[in-house]
């Protein structure tokens, strides 16, 4: 079997069938009201860190965006998720703490 021979796990869809509703594929989606509840920015060497608290109607969830001169790159996780998150991030701050750092490599 031809790999795109496979049968959809969506099922058989025709065009008209599209699971954005009216939407045309790649058209923008509509922007979802969003309240924030708290937020904060944070510089770290040449790294700018802003973190927002939100909520939509889809539910809380904290947004992580780091700015590098104009350029963004940002995660998302959801509330449910924050004391999974804080626990691991504390777990790498201290292995962090407690490893020491490689040396340098002696110039030749």
């Amino acid at each position: 079997m031809i790999s795109n021979e496979r049968s959809s796990p969506f099922g058989n869809r025709s065009h008209g069938d599209r699971p954005h509703g009216d939407r045309p594929f790649g058209a923008p989606k509509p922007p979802v009201n969003e309240d924030t509840l708290k937020s904060a920015k944070i510089q770290i060497e040449r790294k700018t860190f802003i973190l927002a608290l939100k909520e939509n109607p889809r539910g809380r969830f904290l947004r992580i965006t780091e700015d590098v001169g104009g350029r963004r790159d940002t995660i998302i996780i959801p509330a449910p998720g924050l004391d999974e998150f804080k626990k691991l991030l504390d777990e790498m701050v201290q292995a962090s703490a407690e490893t020491p750092p490689k040396a340098e490599p002696a110039p030749e």
